[in-house]
């Protein structure tokens, strides 16, 4: 198992740069890439869905990034201790309607000793916005350094 720095136990530092890099990942919309951070057997609740392994998350993201269009995320550390991170985050997207949707939420991570993450249980609501409502504008990718966090943008 290739380790996935930074380890536990997190401090503010490296808490908030696992942070980052996750939105980083997940900006990316790659299954491939998002599923080399978790364990072979990492355990999710994703509204009601529960992969467990890496096949199955490889399986819902492919799924997620095929409905949700033009997918842009931030994430902002919320707590953390020794080795576990919670998150709050916010996305927005449109579906093959056009229809513009904001979707908030909360993560809980648990990592091994190896920094891979084990655990990830997410609560997500959806808001339908108008598309002159939203926010997240960069080009599709990594969320630009200069580019507002949630606390900034009143999210």
């Amino acid at each position: 198992m290739e380790p996935r720095p930074p380890l536990p136990p997190f401090t503010l530092e490296t808490a908030m740069q696992k942070v980052r890099m996750a939105e980083d990942a997940w900006n990316s919309r790659d299954p491939d890439r998002v599923i080399q951070v978790y364990t072979e057997d990492t355990v999710w609740r994703n509204r009601a869905e529960f992969p467990v392994g890496r096949t199955e998350v490889h399986q819902f993201l492919t799924r997620k990034w095929a409905r949700e269009l033009d997918y842009r995320l931030i994430k902002e550390i919320w707590a953390f201790l020794d080795n576990k991170i919670a998150v709050r985050f916010a996305y927005e997207w449109h579906d093959d309607a056009g229809n513009w949707y904001r979707s908030y939420g909360n993560e809980n991570w648990m990592f091994n000793d190896a920094g891979l993450m084990m655990q990830r249980h997410a609560s997500i609501n959806d808001l339908p916005i108008k598309e002159a409502d939203r926010k997240f504008f960069w080009p599709l990718g990594r969320r630009p350094d200069e580019h507002p966090g949630l606390t900034a943008l009143g999210l």
